[in-house]
């Protein structure tokens, strides 16, 4: 990318393009950073929190409960999904995906479900994960009401989450 990309994106975050260079010397190099930050952050802050819970269905509960309230993070994610062809974005989106797909699979089985049971119902989720945000995405519909949202997640953790 040549020096036309980086002119807005440093007027964007309020530097010249000299100090922009100074840090990075690239738009791809910043990508490439920025990327590395939220793979890190993500897998510390939701399996971080994660880890003290033994029970997997409460677990479960809580990991539903930690996505559902992190906008910020979905709408990263939104915009990963769209550039999912850049060969930056792609193997770390590959890699979270089966972060996720692994962890989620674990505590399925960790909650009594076979093999092949807990593997179908990681994909279900996590299909659901990236179905509702697409969808919110192409009927503009991020600011869902409060209590519609909130029913929802509900619904979810009521379906997915297997009973004791």
């Amino acid at each position: 990318m040549g020096l036309s990309a980086v002119e807005p994106l440093a007027r964007r975050l309020g530097v010249t393009k000299g100090s922009f260079y100074w840090h990075f010397p690239s738009r791809e190099a910043l990508l490439v950073a920025a990327l590395e930050r939220w793979e890190k952050t993500e897998q510390e802050t939701v399996f971080g929190q994660m880890e003290g819970v033994s029970d997997p269905r409460v677990r479960l509960r809580e990991l539903f409960e930690l996505v559902a309230r992190e906008p910020k993070s979905h709408i990263i994610y939104s915009e990963l999904l769209k550039a999912l062809d850049h060969p930056v974005v792609k193997p770390v989106l590959e890699r979270v995906s089966e972060r996720r797909l692994d962890y989620l699979t674990a505590s399925f089985r960790q909650a009594g479900l076979s093999r092949t049971d807990a593997q179908h119902r990681a994909r279900l989720l996590y299909a659901a994960y990236v179905g509702f945000l697409q969808l919110n995405l192409q009927l503009h519909q991020m600011n869902m009401q409060h209590d519609e949202f909130e029913a929802y997640v509900e619904h979810m953790m009521q379906t997915l989450i297997p009973n004791a």
